[in-house]
């Protein structure tokens, strides 16, 4: 989607991987998902979850979302860090996840690191279960179509698709009938036959 379509953050963003086997190896499908809006804000299909990587896949953030973080910072800046109202992000202990997040997103953000979905019935308040419902769906999605990746490529193009309709096309049942990117704030007028119109969309943009 066009890099001028920015979605507006109105919860915390909680990131993380799903393995997905590709001729017999484990790829990593990493999303970024919001926790209100259900948008996933970033999004990589990767070999390896390197440093590199994850530096580029959370960019994707800093580059469509940094004007409204860093407005929220600057309102914020001026009060004690523990009383900061930020924007959260949280990902389990994955130490690749943790050095991206500090070199994009230090000061200007809070990290709730080391956070997964069994934290849940410990009552704790940043659990990782908005991205893990995700990766679910992608799961349960692979087994419906009863098909291995054969390759990286025909795997990568899969999952971006995946994304595109999840955010754009399907209406999301937690969202009263809305998709999440209308969610987002993110008014393309895709109209009843919403992938149509986005495919024109991305090819007049």
């Amino acid at each position: 989607i066009n890099k001028k379509v920015k979605p507006k953050i109105k919860g915390g963003v909680h990131y993380d991987e799903k393995y997905v086997k590709v001729s017999g190896d484990d790829c990593f499908d990493l999303n970024a998902i919001d926790s209100e809006t259900k948008f996933i804000l970033a999004h990589s299909f990767v070999e390896k979850r390197t440093k590199k990587e994850c530096y580029k896949f959370l960019k994707q953030i800093k580059d469509s979302c940094y004007e409204q973080i860093l407005e929220i910072y600057k309102k914020e800046k001026n009060k004690k860090v523990r009383d900061r109202k930020l924007i959260e992000f949280t990902c389990d202990k994955f130490p690749n996840y943790k050095t991206a997040f500090m070199k994009l997103f230090n000061r200007v953000c809070k990290l709730n690191f080391g956070i997964s979905i069994a934290y849940k019935k410990h009552g704790v308040k940043h659990n990782n279960n908005p991205i893990e419902r995700y990766n679910g769906k992608t799961k349960d999605r692979i087994k419906s179509i009863r098909s291995s990746f054969k390759s990286f490529d025909s795997a990568r193009c899969f999952m971006d698709l995946r994304r595109t309709i999840y955010n754009f096309v399907n209406p999301h049942q937690e969202l009263k009938g809305k998709t999440p990117a209308e969610m987002a704030e993110i008014n393309l007028k895709l109209g009843r036959n919403k992938l149509i119109s986005l495919i024109k969309f991305v090819r007049d943009n």
